[in-house]
Parts: structure tokens; C-alpha cells; sequence
């Protein structure tokens, strides 16, 4: 009953949206075992989850969704300072009294507020347990050779709602700190060169950390029947296709 009842409510919040927003966006109700988790995936990495009445918002960017029309955020988790990442005008646009913005230190550069996580930090803010892990590229690098996204800087975040461990990468490959990831129970995963993985790199780390749902996202014009094709026979990884472009 309890998970019902916190559907409802989520449920409340979604259908509240104007209705070009509810056309829009694809859902998932999770029951987490102490409350509902509804994920909207709004777009490339922009994510919304609400989780016993608290909106958390992922990476809001305006050219995804019109902040002016959805839900306050009670939390804001910023993964990395790139403008498809970061974006001030968003922010203003759910931001209320007490929202809490939690982001790494090059993001918090260019914002002036929130609460500073490295890799590696562990903090609870509004009630939510977080973890920032690494995000960054081995691999894939610019005409100058420094990788689109250098090692310590950008976060991924596993995020504990209930009895489930969420994990959303950021910007990053399948590096051996995401290999290491123990007991996720979902995951968001960036699949486009060059920027993060190909369909072969994300099935690599989801074989080593074996997430229950993997979600890919942010992955553009990226083939994802490649990924459930790479996956097929993996047992206890189910992977879960959404519009996130």
C-alpha cells in the first residue's frame, strides 16, 4: 500500500505538467521497497526522479525540457560544467527556498553556489545518501590530446533511494572505478563517441559491475539495438531503452 500510495503522488507531479510536457517524456515507476522512484527521462543526460514527494533533477537543460513548466527541485545534481550539463537558466527556473545543489568544483566555478562533491565524497543532503565517483575519458581525446573529459574533474553519482543504488555516469568510458561498482540496482549509461562509450564499451563495464537495469543515455545518433544485441544473453542485466537522444 505504501508503494501505491507514493505512485499516486508521483504520479500527481507528472500529470501536473502542462501537456506538451506529459507527451513528451517517457516514465518508469520503480518501487524501490520504501517508496516509489518515478524516472522521467527527459533528454540526452537530463533526468528527473521523484522519490517519496522529493523531485531530484539530473543535469537540467533548457534545450530539453521547459523548466519553467516542471516540478521545483527539492535536489539538484549537476555531473560536470559542459553546456549540455550545466545550465544557469534552468536552475533559476526550479530552484525554490530550500533547494539543495550538489555539483563538482568546476561547475560550482561558473554558478557560485551548491555543495561541492570529488571524486570519491560521500555526503547525505535532503535526506539522500550520495556518492561521487569518477567520470572521464581514457580514450577519446581532442586534436590536442587531452581527453574530452579529464580525470578528476566531472562526477558520476550513485544515489541511494530506499533499498536501491542508482548510478548515473556522466560524461566518462567504461573506466576501472566504474568496474568496481558494487550493488547497483540501476544504471544510466552515456553511449556516443567521442565523447563517452560505444555500445561495446558499455556492455564491457556492464558485465564487470552487473547493474539490474541499464538504462543508456545520452546517446545521440548511437545505434542502441547494438547494446541489447551485446547483452542479450547476459542473466540479470535487463536493458531498458527510452527516448534519451
Amino acid at each position: 500500500m505504501k508503494a501505491l500510495s507514493i505512485f499516486l503522488l508521483t504520479l500527481s507531479l507528472v500529470l501536473s505538467m502542462p501537456a506538451k510536457a506529459k507527451e513528451t517524456f517517457e516514465t518508469d515507476f520503480i518501487d524501490t521497497g520504501d517508496g516509489g522512484l518515478m524516472i522521467t527521462f527527459v533528454g540526452h543526460g537530463t533526468l528527473m526522479f521523484l522519490y517519496n514527494g522529493a523531485v531530484i533533477h539530473v543535469d537540467p537543460v533548457s534545450r530539453e525540457a521547459d523548466y519553467a513548466k516542471m516540478p521545483a527541485a527539492d535536489l539538484i545534481l549537476i555531473t560536470h560544467e559542459h553546456g549540455d550539463h550545466l545550465d544557469p537558466k534552468a536552475l533559476e527556473q526550479i530552484k525554490k527556498e530550500n533547494t539543495v545543489i550538489v555539483l563538482n568544483g568546476k561547475s560550482a566555478e561558473k554558478i557560485n553556489e551548491g555543495i561541492v562533491m570529488k571524486n570519491g565524497d560521500v555526503k547525505t543532503v535532503q535526506g539522500v545518501k550520495i556518492e561521487a565517483v569518477p567520470a572521464y575519458n581514457i580514450v577519446s581525446k581532442r586534436a590536442s590530446g587531452e581527453p574530452y573529459h579529464p580525470r578528476g574533474i566531472g562526477n558520476g553519482y550513485v544515489i541511494t533511494l530506499g533499498g536501491m543504488r542508482v548510478y548515473v555516469a556522466g560524461d566518462t568510458e567504461n573506466i576501472p572505478e566504474m568496474k568496481e561498482l558494487k550493488n547497483i540496482d540501476i544504471a544510466f549509461l552515456p553511449m556516443n563517441l567521442p565523447y563517452t562509450m560505444s555500445p561495446e564499451m558499455v556492455a564491457d563495464a556492464a558485465r564487470a559491475f552487473r547493474p539490474k537495469v541499464l538504462y543508456p543515455y545520452h546517446y545521440g545518433n548511437t545505434d542502441v539495438n547494438r547494446l541489447v544485441e551485446l547483452l542479450k544473453d547476459e542473466e540479470g542485466i535487463e536493458v531498458r531503452i527510452r527516448e534519451m537522444r
